[in-house]
C-alpha cells in the first residue's frame, strides 16, 4: 500500500486529551503524584494538568462514567482552521465555531468543535493556545509532551474512513482492517493518534513521552510500590520502535510512558508498512498484556 495523498487539513500537534473521572481529586493526585504532570490553574469543574509550556495537555472532569471526552488538535495556522472548518462543514459534520468567551476560557485564540457521527467523540480544532506563565517542572519522570491517543473501534471500517479518508491522517504501519497507527499530519512523530478493532468503541490507553529510558525503568518500581496495576511491558514495540510501559489510573483506564519514537518526514519519509497480525507487532520483547490492558474508558458524548 503507498501512503495516501488525501491530506485536506495540516495539523501541528496533539493537543490535549479530556477524559471524565469518577473522583476528580483522587485521579488529580494519581496524574500529579504518580505520573508527574503538573497541576495548573483551571476553570471551575475542571482540573488542567501539564506537562509542556502549555496551560494544559490534560483535563480532567468529573461523571459517572469513566473515559475520552474530547481530543483537541493544533492546527499549522489561522487560514488553516478556516479551511479545516469548511473541509468538516462540507462533510457534514456540522463543526461550531466557539465564541471569545469560550476560547479565552481554554487559552487559545480560534477554535471549533464538532463530533464523530459515529461515536460521538468530540474533536477539538485549535490555534493559537497560549503560553504557561512559568515551566513545567519535571518531578517523578522527565515528560517530553502527551504522545499519543488511541481508540477501541467497533468498526474500524468507520474508524479509518472518519480518521484516514475524511481528516487526514497520515498511516504509519498498519495491520489491514485491525490496526493503524496514524500521524497528525505532516507531524513527524511515527503516531499520535491510533486504531484498534475491538469489540465495543472507546479508550484504549493514552500515552506520554518521556526523554529518558530510566524514566521507564523507574515508573515501573514506582508503581509496582503503590500497588498500581503494570499490565504491559516493559517491552518495545515494533512500528515505532518505542520502549514502553502501561499502568492503570484509579479507573482503571490504562495510561503509557514511552521512549523514543521513529519520525517520518513530510517530505522523502518511508511508505507505511503493512505488519503481520501477531504478538510481535505490539512488543519484540514478547510481554504480554494483562486482560485489563486497554479495557477502562468509554468514550463518553458530549454532542447529544
Amino acid at each position: 500500500m503507498t501512503e495516501q495523498t488525501n491530506h485536506p487539513i495540516r495539523y501541528s500537534r496533539l493537543g490535549y486529551a479530556h477524559l471524565q473521572v469518577t473522583d476528580l481529586d483522587v485521579s488529580a493526585a494519581f496524574y500529579e503524584e504518580s505520573v508527574g504532570l503538573q497541576r495548573a490553574a483551571s476553570p471551575d469543574g475542571e482540573v488542567w494538568l501539564r506537562c509542556s509550556d502549555k496551560p494544559y495537555d490534560l483535563i480532567l472532569t468529573k461523571g459517572t462514567d469513566a473515559g475520552l471526552k474530547a481530543v483537541g488538535f493544533e492546527l499549522e495556522s489561522d487560514a488553516e482552521l478556516d479551511k479545516a472548518f469548511a473541509h468538516v462543514e462540507g462533510l457534514g459534520f456540522a463543526p461550531q465555531m466557539r465564541d471569545a468567551q469560550a476560547n479565552a476560557q481554554r487559552m487559545v485564540a480560534r477554535s471549533f468543535t464538532f463530533a464523530n457521527p459515529d461515536t460521538g467523540l468530540t474533536v477539538d480544532f485549535f490555534v493559537g493556545q497560549a503560553v504557561a506563565s512559568e515551566p513545567y517542572r519535571h518531578t517523578v519522570a522527565k515528560i517530553a509532551r502527551l504522545g499519543h491517543v488511541v481508540l477501541n473501534c467497533k468498526s474500524y471500517a468507520d474508524a479509518h474512513k472518519f480518521w484516514v479518508e475524511q481528516l487526514g491522517f497520515a498511516i504509519s504501519d498498519h495491520v489491514p482492517g485491525r490496526i493503524a497507527f496514524l500521524r497528525a499530519w505532516p507531524n513527524v512523530l511515527h503516531h499520535t493518534f491510533a486504531l484498534l478493532e475491538g469489540p465495543d468503541d472507546g479508550l484504549n490507553h493514552f500515552n506520554f513521552m518521556v526523554t529518558d529510558i530510566d524514566d521507564v525503568g523507574q515508573a515501573m518500581n514506582r508503581m509496582k510500590k503503590a500497588n498500581v496495576p503494570i499490565v504491559f511491558g516493559p517491552g518495545r514495540h515494533l512500528p515505532s520502535t518505542s520502549i514502553f510501559i502501561y499502568f492503570l489510573d484509579p479507573d482503571g483506564m490504562t495510561t503509557e510512558y514511552s521512549f523514543g519514537m521513529e519520525e517520518i518526514a513530510e517530505v522523502g519519509g518511508r511508505e507505511p508498512r503493512e505488519l503481520e497480525p501477531k504478538p510481535e507487532v505490539l512488543d519484540t520483547w514478547g510481554s504480554i498484556p494483562d486482560p485489563r490492558f486497554g479495557k477502562g474508558g468509554k468514550i463518553v458524548s458530549v454532542h447529544g
